[in-house]
């Protein structure tokens, strides 16, 4: 029998917000700007109990769901048009153990959240690229960040997760329970319940060294070759990337340079910062800089330096793909489309995810593409929608161009609502394991707002 939304209010502690309630236009906003949706309601859980009971009231209510943690979904899969929506971003705590080195994030924190908690210990674990991203969401997909090589992706770091199903029920999910859907939540993005809690593997790192390198164009063949050939036998404490930028307002940058289109290296080092100096030589004898800042810095720090240009509410579309070998071939295509980057907020980012990545077999999670070397990520991102077509044409005529040079599936946080098609390649030979799970934890898909698998045999 379905609950009324009074009967739903009456149930839960939790704020219930409808089109009728103050809040609404502000609760209903997602990172991405493109998507203005209205749901029917509004559930802002502050306890596992409130997930059960909105969980309870979509299912039997026939209503779509969404879950947003961070809600830096690309696709805008934490809104919708006339469902539910299970915000889950009060539930941002996060515990930290530092004698045993682990972690408890609730599922509404940010790695901006978590890297504050666990940096007062000097710990840290594998994060992403920008600190307002969800924890959440992140990890679900896989969990590529600045730490990947020393540390291995996010999911290698996860001991354990609370999830809600689509029955209603709460279930731990780790090595000793429920193993079938602890691999499965290792890269299988929110397809098989929403996930509570999160608990983490820590590992001891306060500063690193960073270095922010600018080249011009006429070096990026250069700088993309060496970065190649780097990377594969570089000591795993490096976690550099190369990108195609504009050049933002920073100090360090010549003022008569700001708004110039650069090839640029984000080298970090997560070892011994007496090494650091030593670490960056590399990248100071590749090429000349035109503008370099180099120096230790909180991991923290590192976390938040591209939150400045992906504020919420920019417009943004990306694509990804995986790469196991960096071709020539390749790397003539983002000779051709990489300096064409429209804006400030537009980039094009190579993470490396070999060194302590490849230690685990494909077969151990989810996550499927364990030989491969780099995960690239073309993203568009800006303010006007008068540019929505120009920006998104961009992404997609680079991707195509690069597409025949990569493998066939892609990192599924990479991914955007039009690449629903391709989840198949995204997980290759895992994916018939995970549609297994799918079907015997979420047979009817009430979680389907996602790169979405299929519970259908």
């Amino acid at each position: 029998m379905s609950t009324t939304l009074q009967e739903l209010r009456e149930q839960v502690r939790a704020p219930v917000i409808t089109s009728d309630d103050a809040g609404y236009d502000e609760a209903r906003t997602v990172h991405n700007g493109m998507f203005d949706r209205h749901p029917l309601v509004i559930v802002q859980a502050e306890q596992v109990a409130d997930v059960i009971a909105a969980v309870n009231f979509a299912r039997d209510g026939g209503h779509d769901l969404s879950i947003k943690g961070g809600g830096h979904s690309a696709p805008g899969f934490g809104t919708n048009d006339g469902g539910v929506v299970i915000d889950l971003s009060l539930m941002r705590s996060v515990h930290v153990d530092p004698k045993y080195r682990t972690a408890r994030a609730g599922a509404g924190a940010t790695w901006g959240d978590f890297n504050y908690a666990t940096h007062a210990y000097g710990l840290a674990t594998t994060g992403g690229i920008v600190s307002t991203t969800g924890v959440a969401g992140l990890t679900l997909g896989g969990g590529i960040g600045y730490l990947s090589r020393a540390y291995g992706l996010t999911i290698d770091n996860l001991l354990s997760a609370d999830v809600v199903t689509a029955a209603g029920h709460v279930e731990t999910a780790s090595p000793t329970e429920n193993e079938d859907l602890f691999w499965a939540l290792r890269g299988g993005g929110g397809n098989f319940g929403a996930v509570t809690s999160f608990e983490f593997r820590l590992h001891p790192l306060d500063q690193v060294y960073v270095g922010l390198f600018f080249y011009e164009l006429e070096h990026a063949g250069t700088v993309l070759r060496f970065f190649r050939d780097f990377i594969p036998v570089a000591p795993e404490e490096y976690g550099a990337f190369p990108t195609f930028q504009i050049a933002p307002p920073l100090e360090f940058i010549p003022a008569d340079r700001h708004g110039d289109t650069f090839c640029t290296a984000i080298a970090h080092w997560a070892g011994p910062l007496d090494k650091g100096e030593e670490a960056m030589a590399p990248f100071r004898d590749l090429a000349p800089r035109v503008a370099e800042m180099v120096g230790p810095m909180p991991y923290p720090a590192l976390n938040t330096a591209f939150d400045a240009i992906f504020p919420k509410g920019i417009r943004s579309y990306w694509k990804g793909s995986f790469v196991t070998e960096l071709t020539d071939a390749a790397i003539e295509q983002h000779l051709i489309y990489g300096p064409k980057v429209p804006e400030v907020s537009a980039t094009m980012h190579m993470y490396p995810i070999n060194g302590a990545c490849h230690r685990i077999a494909a077969e151990d999670t989810a996550f499927a593409y364990r030989n491969a070397t780099f995960a690239t990520v073309i993203l568009a991102a800006w303010q006007d929608p008068a540019v929505d077509a120009e920006r998104i044409q961009w992404v997609r005529d680079y991707y195509n161009a690069t597409a025949p040079y990569s493998e066939p599936g892609g990192y599924i946080n990479f991914m955007d609502d039009d690449d629903r098609s391709k989840v198949h390649d995204n997980y290759g030979r895992n994916f018939q394991r995970l549609a297994d799970v799918k079907r015997a934890y979420d047979p009817d898909n009430l979680f389907h707002f996602n790169q979405n698998i299929s519970p259908s045999p």
